[in-house]
């Protein structure tokens, strides 16, 4: 029998590609998104071609905070939460009031409609970024959150809302903290995407500090598994980190885009901007227990898939001029 599913953020980089796989398994999907202008509406819509027309899939452009919540929930029994205003370094100064709005008073309101409904399993898209500059790698769930950024922050508040909602209200919850998602469709904001482009490009790329930071680098398609996985198990836990299975330093990764694409780098180095952290490593063993999550792509296949799609972009953007 098809699962009724909510996917907020539905346009978004994961958002859709989460669509495709529950649309791909027979799921009855609604997707819900606002499109924020954290970057071009465009490469949203783009993301939605994939799904416009496919059966069991309607989309609903709106904001969940003027949305008719109950209406919209009446009868799915999944909610996919990964709507969000993304960014860490964009979350400073007057920005933030887009975060409080898109992060923290969604989720809020979205916790309201849910309140109540003790059959819907909520997925809440939460992020490493909750760690902050922690020392402790890799990094367990039960590690002290210290967010480092205004956006961690809201990630970080978003968490202990549902866990205020399963205390009081006995909402079913997983809040899975994700780490360093790649892959095509990527936001034109995240490293990977600057990195790659700019080779291809024959640009100058900017490398803040001197290179030897590291993250635990994680394909999106893994992301997506991990996300049915936690919307179809009740688990005895509520917070789990989903990380790719290893970390890799930032001069690693950009000889292996160098050695991809078969360009090299202009490698620009730059101060360390304000909110990043040196270094993430997720620790699984919590993920794979409790819901079976096992990351299937490694960091050379999943960077293939990733500069194939930015070349197809490239070629796009050059055609039209």
């Amino acid at each position: 029998m098809a699962n009724q599913v909510v996917v907020t953020g539905a346009a978004g980089f994961i958002g859709s590609h989460l669509c495709e796989a529950l649309l791909a398994r027979g799921d009855d999907v609604v997707g819900v998104d606002c499109f924020t202008d954290y970057y071009p509406r465009f490469m949203k819509e783009r993301n939605l071609e994939v799904l416009k027309g496919k059966p069991g899939f309607r989309f609903v452009e709106q904001d969940l905070n003027d949305a008719d919540l109950p209406a919209l929930l009446q009868d799915r029994g999944i909610v996919y939460h990964l709507a969000a205003q993304a960014g860490v370094r964009a979350s400073w100064g007057s920005e933030f009031d887009a975060y409080t709005r898109h992060n923290i008073s969604a989720t809020q309101r979205l916790l309201e409609a849910l309140k109540e409904r003790s059959d819907v399993r909520l997925v809440f898209a939460s992020s490493s970024s909750v760690y902050g500059k922690t020392q402790q790698l890799p990094t367990r769930e039960d590690s002290l959150l210290a967010p480092n950024s205004p956006y961690g922050a809201t990630k970080a508040t978003c968490e202990h809302l549902c866990a205020l909602y399963r205390e009081n209200w006995g909402l079913d919850y997983a809040a899975l903290r994700y780490f360093t998602v790649y892959g095509p469709r990527q936001r034109p904001d995240m490293g990977f995407h600057k990195f790659l482009r700019a080779i291809l490009e024959d640009r100058p790329l900017d490398v803040f500090g001197d290179g030897s930071q590291s993250r635990d680098c994680t394909y999106v398609a893994d992301i997506v598994d991990a996300t049915i996985l936690a919307g179809d198990t009740r688990t005895p836990s509520q917070v789990f980190n989903v990380g790719g299975g290893s970390r890799r330093a930032l001069m690693d990764i950009l000889d292996l885009m160098q050695e991809i694409v078969g360009k090299r780098a202009k490698i620009r180095n730059v101060s360390t901007e304000r909110g990043d952290v040196p270094h993430t490593h997720a620790e699984i063993s919590r993920s794979r227990t409790e819901f079976g999550y096992n990351p299937q792509t490694t960091v050379e296949e999943g960077l293939r898939q990733e500069a194939l799609w930015l070349q197809e972009v490239v070629a796009q953007v050059d055609q039209t001029g």
